[in-house]
């Protein structure tokens, strides 16, 4: 049984998705490829990620492959009700509802992972936490998982080192094809877009501060600085605050970020990166916004108690008063504002991404029993596999090794 907002919405979810199917390739191919192959036939998968088109695609893609699809959104304020809809007229199992509670997201989580799945497609390591907590009994019928993120890959990395991660979980983000463009130049171009078209203000000749400078937080800047901006870098680690520097950005603490910023981004993947002792520094009229998958690096908790009073200042912002006098503005509630206030990465981007995940997928399937309960680099080979479907799509050729040259080079 669905739970979603409307089905009649449905008809709006179909012209998204046939939209970013037009624009994904890559995934194209590996939808017939999985049609042929039926390589999850009899298998049900369990998914949780931002709802919207490009993941919609993604599961009519492993639908493709024979999965049996259980859906559900990683985030209840990136869910599209009208793409949910669609996936739901369409025969899938949905759960996810654009803005649910807290009682309600959960409740849509359980869904998803009390039907026993097979194959877990996660997003920050809900699903896997829950499964190994809460539905223990239903482990034996999981072949492993794929993590898309960051913050989930952290989270399946301390599981391991404690000795209690249940199954293989392959680490999807960490995979060449998709931190070096969906995390760069995704995050980049999708962070703006959510910022731009939310304050409809200008960038060039204001203060950004990025913090982090991971591979998402180099792609923001990066954009940044592209829109004129004057780009300030906070990072806590010695050798990617180097690198900030030496890409041409000032560097400094938080506390002096605070009061030079006219427009903050959090994407560390970590908590309490602005705090009350950061608001009564900012400028009057200072926006705040979050990248990071969870909503903690900016304290919503603590401006929401230290604040004299809010209001909506414009649809997905909200601004606060300070005792100082002083209103910031926070958008999207401190929730992933790629996701929560725009359409997420560029379709062409997710295709390299999803491929990953597909193709990943797909090798736990053909290695059910073989592989080991630890968090698995994805196997090179699928790596430039996308790589080369993603150049063949663009019309891309690039040169081939000679025998004499491998050898050379001991390959």
């Amino acid at each position: 049984m669905n739970d979603i907002r409307d089905i009649s919405l449905a008809p709006s979810g179909e012209r998204k998705i046939a939209w970013v199917r037009r624009n994904m390739p890559v995934l194209r191919g590996i939808e017939a490829d999985f049609e042929r192959e039926k390589p999850f036939d009899g298998m049900k998968v369990a998914l949780s990620v931002h709802l919207e088109a490009k993941t919609a695609y993604l599961c009519r893609v492993l639908a493709a492959g024979g999965a049996q699809m259980y859906v559900t959104g990683s985030n209840p304020l990136s869910t599209q009700d009208d793409v949910a809809a669609a996936l739901a007229a369409g025969g899938m199992e949905v759960h996810a509802v654009h803005g649910a509670t807290a009682e309600e997201y959960a409740r849509h989580l359980d869904a998803v992972l009390s039907v026993g799945p097979n194959i877990i497609i996660d997003d920050g390591g809900e699903l896997v936490e829950l499964m190994r907590t809460k539905f223990k009994a239903l482990l034996p019928g999981v072949i492993g998982g794929c993590e898309e993120t960051t913050t989930g890959i952290t989270r399946l990395k301390k599981l391991a080192r404690d000795g209690i991660l249940p199954f293989t979980m392959m680490m999807v983000n960490d995979a060449d094809c998709k931190h070096m463009f969906d995390n760069r130049y995704g995050t980049g171009q999708s962070v703006w877009d959510g910022i731009m078209r939310t304050t409809n203000l200008i960038v060039a000749g204001k203060y950004v501060v990025v913090s982090g400078y991971g591979w998402c937080g180099k792609g923001v800047a990066m954009r940044a600085a592209g829109l004129g901006a004057k780009v300030i870098v906070t990072e806590p680690d010695p050798v990617h605050a180097l690198e900030a520097v030496m890409d041409g950005y000032e560097v400094m603490p938080m506390r002096e970020a605070a009061k030079l910023g006219d427009i903050f981004c959090t994407v560390t993947g970590c908590r309490d990166i602005i705090t009350k002792e950061h608001f009564d520094l900012m400028k009057d009229g200072a926006i705040l916004t979050n990248a990071g998958h969870f909503d903690v690096e900016i304290d919503m908790a603590g401006l929401h108690e230290y604040a004299v009073s809010s209001y909506e200042a414009r649809h997905n912002i909200t601004g606060y008063e300070l005792p100082n006098g002083k209103t910031i503005f926070v958008i999207a509630e401190g929730r992933l504002v790629n996701l929560a206030a725009a359409d997420g990465h560029p379709a062409e981007i997710m295709d390299m991404s999803f491929a990953i995940q597909a193709l990943s997928a797909e090798y736990l399937a053909k290695n059910k029993g073989k592989l080991p309960c630890e968090p698995m680099k994805v196997p090179e080979e699928i790596d430039k596999a996308v790589a080369r479907r993603k150049l063949a799509s663009l019309g891309v050729e690039i040169d081939e090794m000679s025998e004499t040259q491998k050898e050379y080079l001991g390959i």
